[in-house]
């Protein structure tokens, strides 16, 4: 049995089936996002400016995903004559603003790619026009988390907030690319200590490699941690935690051409992302929901299986050379970062 947030009063909400046709249009609008991704890594060469067919499938689906959602308020004009400002049902007034960043960032994106060029390497995840897009489409495509939130329900209406925000955690990959911890190999070269002359341990590339094979373990537990305490806060729902992860590794696997050992990865910490719903779903049932620590729990159990899944997958792929101090600190790292931000997302105790 799963836990029902109380809905929100009394705004005007969108139907079930309206929030699942938002939730196509978005599927077409990150499809083409991750389309764009893969072709500015792999076919650069062919990018000659901002017209492309990778441009031509995102901007369809931002195209259509904005033109649903002003749709939306207008059908409603006859008990909201002023329907642009009251229109709006719960949820979808933000997701509005969000087509509007959209379209400023990409018609920037548009002056910048004519006069300056097509980015290359790091230099796509850096361009001010890509963070003011991505910015909007993640305002614009959560629409259906919003309005499930508000709602209070589960089923479909649950499974079409799940979907939006995966898609989000998704588009957060165009700044986090380099940064999934699901594209590292530093656990797979060993790390021994150099001592200098005088006794003192000297830095070296290995060093450094294992520094930001950690943190890449980190900013994974952030990215998917937290909108996923974002959505248990609200109700305990069985496979939130796997879609996030799904639709990380979607997006990695899909700009990279599905390499070894980072499928083997992603399929990892999938399998420990279902465990840790399970779990979750089942901790409710036993627990209620307002158990002592729910989301510290929460929030530490999802991160550190993640990671430990993560950790597995590599190891059968290509063999963790991580000493078992530096493997399992990461896994505890993660665990403490993710109780941390359970305790974060819990709402304040009331003294009376």
């Amino acid at each position: 049995m799963t836990t029902t947030a109380a809905p929100v009063a009394a705004g005007e909400r969108a139907s079930v089936r309206e929030d699942l046709v938002t939730v196509l249009c978005g599927t077409i609008m990150i499809s083409g996002l991750a389309i764009d991704g893969w072709a500015h890594k792999n076919v650069i060469d062919t990018l000659e400016g901002f017209f492309t067919p990778y441009h031509a499938v995102l901007y369809l689906g931002y195209g259509l995903t904005a033109a649903w959602t002003f749709r939306l308020a207008y059908v409603r004009r006859d008990r909201h004559p002023q329907w642009w400002r009251d229109g709006w049902p719960e949820g979808y007034r933000l997701g509005a603003i969000g087509a509007l960043v959209f379209f400023a960032g990409g018609f920037g994106d548009m002056i910048w790619h004519q006069t300056i060029g097509i980015e290359i390497g790091l230099l796509p995840s850096f361009s001010p026009t890509h963070i003011i897009a991505t910015l909007g489409g993640i305002i614009l495509g959560t629409s259906p988390l919003r309005s499930w939130w508000a709602s209070g329900e589960g089923g479909l209406r649950a499974a079409a907030g799940v979907a939006s925000m995966t898609f989000a955690v998704m588009g957060m990959l165009v700044l986090l690319n380099y940064g999934a911890s699901i594209m590292t190999v530093a656990p797979t070269r060993p790390y021994e200590p150099v001592l200098g002359d005088y006794g003192g341990i000297i830095d070296t590339p290995d060093e450094f490699l294992v520094v930001q094979g950690v943190f890449s373990y980190l900013v994974t537990t952030l990215l998917v941690t937290i909108p996923l305490l974002m959505m248990h806060r609200r109700r305990a729902t069985m496979f939130a935690g796997a879609a996030l992860v799904l639709g990380v590794a979607i997006r990695l696997m899909v700009i990279n051409e599905f390499p070894q050992p980072h499928l083997t990865v992603a399929a990892g910490a999938l399998a420990a992302a279902l465990l840790a719903d399970g779990l979750l779903v089942r901790l409710d049932t036993v627990r209620g929901p307002g158990a002592p620590l729910r989301l510290p729990v929460a929030g530490a159990l999802y991160a550190g299986l993640v990671c430990a899944g993560q950790l597995v997958g590599l190891h059968l792929a290509a063999g963790v050379r991580w000493s078992p101090e530096m493997w399992a600190g990461t896994v505890v790292l993660t665990v403490l970062l993710g109780g941390l931000l359970g305790g974060l997302a819990a709402r304040p105790l009331v003294h009376r």
